[in-house]
């Protein structure tokens, strides 16, 4: 009887669950659509950071399919438990001799968004050729905000540097974009993301791309709608779809 009852209970909390993930990831769809006035396609990267696979689930019920993770391991644990149509973009910072790690357990990952120097664009290109894999999409993180807390390359020939040697010199990578983290508050000031702007302008530039080729991923939960409405083509917005994070069980 008591197993009966916990799994009755187990049943409306993640009814519960997927009902309150849904309705709110419909909310943040709606604030893109008006920030970006239909005028390009932005995409949300749903970021379970700190939250059950359960919560990723109910999301994906609602029909969204590109999820973000900050951590190796939360993401090493929760992509096999989840439907491998996922298109996982990492998005923390990630160390070298994790590469193998966070690449062998997740074959779906879409995108690494936090490449911030050539020995991990380097090793991160390797395992990909070692185990004959498509290219892996990656970004240049770029620490815009200047803070001594923050990864990423400065802007400027930094910025520019790096993405010159992932796109002449790692086979395993395709640069898809540039990536910046907000302010401590989850916020940034616009010239962050002006910043941000300015180095994809340069980085095409100097690769002969388009700089539509490039996205931008920038804006969180407290700032993606003023992200978008200078240029974002990229959001990570985890908070306003799954509620206030537990960094307890990070």
């Amino acid at each position: 009887m008591i197993a009966v009852l916990r799994r009755a209970f187990s049943s409306k909390v993640a009814a519960r669950m997927e009902h309150d993930v849904g309705a709110s990831i419909q909310q943040v769809i709606d604030k893109i659509q008006v920030a970006s006035q239909g005028a390009r396609e932005v995409t949300l990267v749903a970021v379970s950071k700190t939250k059950p696979s359960q919560a990723a689930q109910a999301a994906y019920d609602a029909g969204h399919r590109v999820f973000g993770e900050n951590y190796v391991q939360e993401i090493v644990d929760k992509a096999p438990l989840l439907p491998k149509d996922i298109r996982w973009h990492f998005v923390g910072h990630l160390q070298r001799n994790k590469v193998r790690s966070l690449l062998g357990a997740v074959p779906n990952l879409e995108v690494v968004e936090s490449v911030d120097g050539e020995k991990l664009a380097d090793k991160l290109s390797a395992f990909v050729l070692e185990e004959e894999r498509e290219p892996l999409g990656v970004m240049v993180q770029v620490n815009t905000s200047g803070e001594v807390s923050k990864f990423g390359v400065s802007p400027g020939e930094s910025c520019v540097g790096l993405a010159r040697h992932i796109h002449q010199q790692c086979p395993g990578l395709k640069l898809v974009g540039l990536m910046t983290i907000g302010m401590a508050d989850y916020s940034s000031r616009p010239e962050n993301f002006t910043c941000l702007v300015e180095c994809r302008r340069a980085v095409a530039q100097d690769l002969g791309l388009q700089e539509a080729d490039l996205a931008l991923s920038m804006g969180m939960s407290g700032d993606y709608e003023a992200a978008i409405a200078m240029g974002a083509t990229h959001v990570r917005v985890g908070s306003s779809i799954f509620g206030a994070r537990d960094y307890s069980k990070a």
